[in-house]
């Protein structure tokens, strides 16, 4: 999950400080200076769509680094660390990429990989998993992790990412318009936009943001599917996935600890299920035994 949540967030704080940017150079302005022109406002929504996804991709190893205190392992200082990365190599040969960094961060049970492609790549896991899993398990984390990177989910989520970024700059500006439109609309000398654009396009930007969350997160679902099966390929069983599963889970031992309860890693029902990251550990399992 942190793969997601770091892209997203970076993301949303990259198009805020392009948003702000905009309008301070005034482009918003130009844009509706003499009318909305629908061909110029699609190409600049698009510029600035996928180039906040792009510089969040391209960001995503150091952000990652930095918010969880990651540190990458140079030459191992004990045993566990010369098996993570003996292990590591050994799933990247398996899954014919780049061997990704390796690093190890202090928290609870948990692991992410990301990167700007399938050679640029960071893999790393929690204290607490290597703490609270055996080495069978742990592997099958790793594979899954593994398998993100082959995939390209990264790259694929930035262009989904971008897809819906644009659309919502672009949707957000023409209903700006026409509102600003309507409420102006006796004042033939007014040039460019008024409160009613500023406004409506700030709040647009909030509710189609929301909207287009739904459509990552969905995606986000699918791919931890398709990670599930290719660690179940790079281990040669569905077993070890299932095992390390069902112990993150908490299905044999409890429930996961408070700390770890918000990162939906087992999995939300209603209306909040649309916005998880990640399927329920139960769905997950039964698609591996299926």
């Amino acid at each position: 999950m942190k793969r997601i949540v770091l892209f997203l967030c970076t993301n949303l704080a990259v198009l805020l400080v392009l948003g702000l940017v905009i309008n301070l150079l005034g482009v918003d302005q130009y844009l509706t200076e003499q009318g909305l022109d629908l061909g110029t406002l699609l190409v600049f929504a698009a510029v600035l769509g996928f180039g906040g996804s792009f510089i969040s991709l391209f960001m995503s190893k150091t952000i990652a680094k930095m918010s969880t205190g990651a540190r990458v392992i140079g030459q191992p200082q004990n045993s566990a660390e010369h098996w993570l990365l003996t292990t590591v190599a050994k799933l990247a040969g398996r899954a014919n990429v780049t061997m990704p960094e390796v690093a190890i961060y202090e928290g609870p049970p948990n692991a992410f990989a990301t990167g700007a492609s399938r050679s640029n790549s960071l893999v790393a896991v929690s204290t607490g998993l290597l703490q609270s899993m055996n080495e069978q398990e742990v592997e099958a984390v790793l594979a899954h992790e593994m398998a993100h990177i082959a995939n390209g989910d990264m790259v694929t989520l930035t262009l989904i990412q971008g897809t819906v970024n644009t659309f919502v700059f672009f949707l957000a500006r023409v209903i700006g318009y026409l509102v600003d439109s309507m409420i102006n609309k006796n004042n033939q000398n007014r040039g460019g936009y008024g409160a009613g654009y500023m406004i409506t396009v700030s709040i647009c930007q909030v509710l189609f943001g929301v909207l287009a969350s739904l459509i990552v997160m969905y995606f986000s679902r699918q791919r931890e599917f398709r990670a599930d099966a290719g660690a179940a390929q790079f281990l040669g069983s569905p077993q070890p996935m299932i095992a390390a599963l069902r112990r993150l889970g908490g299905l044999d031992t409890g429930a996961l600890p408070q700390n770890m309860a918000s990162s939906g890693i087992a999995g939300r029902q209603g209306l909040s299920a649309l916005f998880a990251t990640h399927p329920s550990i139960e769905d997950r399992i039964r698609a591996l035994q299926s």
